[in-house]
């Protein structure tokens, strides 16, 4: 798959999640073999009004490379003027957001909303890329609902507007993540066109990305809510994909370590404090399954000091070896409410 000078083969590539996707994470993914990254998406307006949330979001590091800064917004003024900032950053291209369904975003007229309005879906894809040298590509859903269901279309007119590549969600917007993603429809929006298309939506194991390569066509794909507390599924994908080899599922320590490590990064990007504090909706993923999550996650969510949230989790991994040494580590797991509901352990 090709995007500018980018050239991977059957790349599987991290989606943009809102409060998910920042520096530590993305650098997590990447060391656990994810093709590509994407930023968390960013207010056009935002960064009009220079807004130092929004500004943050664009810094990334060489080590994250191949990265896409991911921007949204409902005029083309407003889209113009966050491309040419976001340029500045000089990630390695731009990413136009069609496909946000959440309210915040398309009750606004930005993301998914614009799958209403094609014409100006097409006049802002095509203001964008003639804004900046960098490679713009957009990531969309199939449709607004089941009724209006435009994604050939749409993806004709990306192509006509110079994008050069887009990333297909299998859902409408009223399905928001709910329902099964229609990947009938990403492989009808994959002949429609002739620019890369990325298949997203239902990855959440390394046997769904073979068959969404199988059942889509698809040039690449992508995986959001799966990587959630489970960054392993890259390496775990692209050796079954590309090699057809099955990797072990990873162990409790392997996510504990990870969970230190994503602490670890958190606070080196965003200081103690906010380190912290945005680590506290990841545990409960990377516990998942555990005996006694409950009890240790409540500690973990409530501890402010980094080095005592780093001794909980020794002293956890220290309980799980024992239960593991006397056979009981599957023995009162528990699976909290967290983001991967069909994620499959080897506990």
């Amino acid at each position: 798959m090709r995007i500018g000078q980018i050239d991977i083969d059957r790349p599987v590539i991290l989606a943009p999640m809102e409060d998910v996707t920042d520096r530590a994470f993305r650098q997590l993914c990447k060391q656990h073999g994810a093709d590509i990254v994407y930023t968390e998406f960013i207010s056009a307006e935002a960064l009009r009004r220079g807004a130092e949330k929004s500004i943050r979001k664009l810094t990334v590091d060489a080590h994250e490379r191949p990265v896409a800064v991911q921007i949204f917004g409902s005029t083309v003024e407003s889209m113009v003027e966050a491309a040419a900032i976001a340029e500045t950053y000089e990630p390695d291209y731009l990413d136009i957001n069609f496909g946000c369904p959440v309210k915040k975003v398309a009750g606004r007229g930005a993301g998914a909303a614009l799958l209403k309005e094609p014409e100006k879906l097409s006049e802002i894809a095509s203001a964008v890329v003639n804004a900046v040298s960098l490679p713009v590509t957009a990531k969309t859903r199939i449709g607004w609902d089941h009724d209006s269901i435009n994604i050939t279309d749409t993806v004709r007119r990306l192509e006509d507007a110079g994008i050069q590549a887009v990333a297909v969600h299998g859902r409408t917007r009223s399905d928001m993540y709910k329902g099964r993603a229609d990947w009938g429809r990403i492989a009808k929006a994959k002949q429609a066109c002739s620019i890369p298309l990325i298949a997203n939506g239902d990855v959440w194991s390394a046997d769904d990305a073979v068959a969404m390569f199988a059942e889509t066509g698809a040039d690449g794909i992508m995986i959001g809510r799966a990587s959630i507390g489970n960054p392993f599924i890259f390496a775990q994908a692209k050796s079954l994909v590309k090699e057809g080899v099955h990797l072990p599922a990873p162990s409790y320590r392997d996510r504990i370590e990870a969970a230190r490590e994503h602490l670890r990064l958190s606070l080196e990007y965003k200081g103690e404090k906010h380190g912290v504090l945005e680590m506290r909706r990841h545990y409960s993923t990377y516990l998942k399954g555990l005996p006694g999550v409950s009890k240790v996650r409540n500690l973990l969510v409530r501890e402010p000091d980094p080095a005592v949230i780093v001794e909980l989790l020794r002293e956890f991994e220290a309980t799980c070896e024992a239960l593991d040494r006397e056979g009981l580590l599957k023995e009162g797991g528990e699976n909290l409410n967290d983001h991967s509901p069909r994620l499959i352990l080897n506990y």
